[in-house]
């Protein structure tokens, strides 16, 4: 019994790290690009117009792909932690 409670304990913890950041970080970057999307606002018609995005919009994008940019960072600087400390004997954290 106590196997099969420590296997529900480690499933549960992978499907949430699975999709935070396996569904999680596209979705975050998703919000990005429809919020740049939609702050457009038209100036008239056409192919020519200049689209003004709401400085509130562009906000939200920002920070957005400010959250991912740091997920990656963060995945790689942890990746390279055990490369760079079993390698060359260097400890980042």
């Amino acid at each position: 019994m106590d196997i099969l409670k420590n296997t529900v304990d480690s499933l549960w913890q992978v499907v949430l790290v699975g999709l935070l950041l396996g569904a999680g970080l596209p979705a975050i970057f998703a919000i990005g690009l429809k919020s740049l999307d939609a702050g457009q606002r038209g100036s008239g018609g056409g192919s020519t117009a200049v689209a003004a995005r709401s400085p509130l919009a562009v906000a939200g994008a920002v920070v957005c792909f400010a959250v991912v940019l740091i997920a990656i960072v963060t995945g790689i600087l942890f990746i390279m932690q055990g490369f760079l400390s079993h390698t060359f004997g260097i400890e980042i954290f």
